[in-house]
């Protein structure tokens, strides 16, 4: 359960801008992106996203939580069930890591160089949230970009948590210190999919997501639509 923030502290927090105001917002989510790319190591990257997520309140990762519930709410309960669980783990658990090691001092520390990709990862975040059919939700979308972006080149984690199931009974994985992921070379196509950036790699053995052998356009979309719906969560 996130601890509640008392009014003391919402009073003191800064303001964050009218996610409303698309226009402001949009210019606002690119200069954002644009200091995350000025970033050189974990800390710096880890100390900027944390200026811009402990901005949100509980409330947001609630609200992305039953966002993200109303749209699986058609597939198996098991299987929701699951998969609701893992989603919500990594948010709600993203969220107070950013904020405790912020609190700590433990992102000055972090010294280690940041990998060239993070920089074309928040280029692509730049483009996929602020188009101009992005919504009211465009915040809750941002923030799903900042909680990932800090898992994968913060945590060095992926953004699916460990456990989280795919269709085909395979999930992501940790063994002996190494992220296996069951689609982590399948989801390519997926638009502003995370998975080129993932620090998983793809679990070798079978029984994982496999698109179609020789698929119809059909078969391929569907591949593509269950990943996107499913496993690619936009607020």
């Amino acid at each position: 359960m996130i601890p509640a923030v008392s009014p003391a502290s919402q009073k003191n927090r800064p303001q964050r801008p009218d996610w409303h105001a698309n226009p402001a917002v949009f210019a606002k989510i690119r200069d954002d992106c644009d200091t995350f790319c000025a970033t050189r190591t974990r800390g710096q990257l880890g100390l900027a996203i944390a200026k811009i997520a402990l901005l949100f309140s509980p409330n947001d990762i609630q609200q992305m939580k039953r966002n993200f519930g109303y749209k699986i709410r058609d597939i198996t309960p098991e299987y929701r069930n699951r998969l609701e669980k893992k989603v919500a783990e990594h948010l709600l658990g993203t969220w107070q890591t950013i904020r405790l090691l912020n609190q700590q001092g433990t992102l000055a520390t972090m010294t280690e160089p940041l990998p060239p990709l993070a920089q074309d990862y928040w280029r692509m975040v730049a483009e996929h949230c602020t188009h101009s059919d992005a919504g009211e939700n465009v915040h809750l979308r941002f923030l799903k970009f900042l909680l990932a972006g800090f898992s994968m080149f913060v945590q060095k984690v992926p953004a699916h948590a460990v456990g989280t199931p795919f269709p085909g009974g395979d999930s992501v994985k940790l063994v002996e210190g190494v992220y296996y992921c069951p689609v982590r070379e399948k989801a390519n196509d997926v638009d502003a999919a995370l998975c080129p950036f993932c620090p998983a790699f793809q679990t070798p053995a079978i029984g994982y997501l496999r698109p179609p052998t020789n698929p119809t356009e059909h078969q391929k979309q569907e591949f593509i639509r269950n990943l996107h719906d499913f496993h690619n969560f936009n607020g």
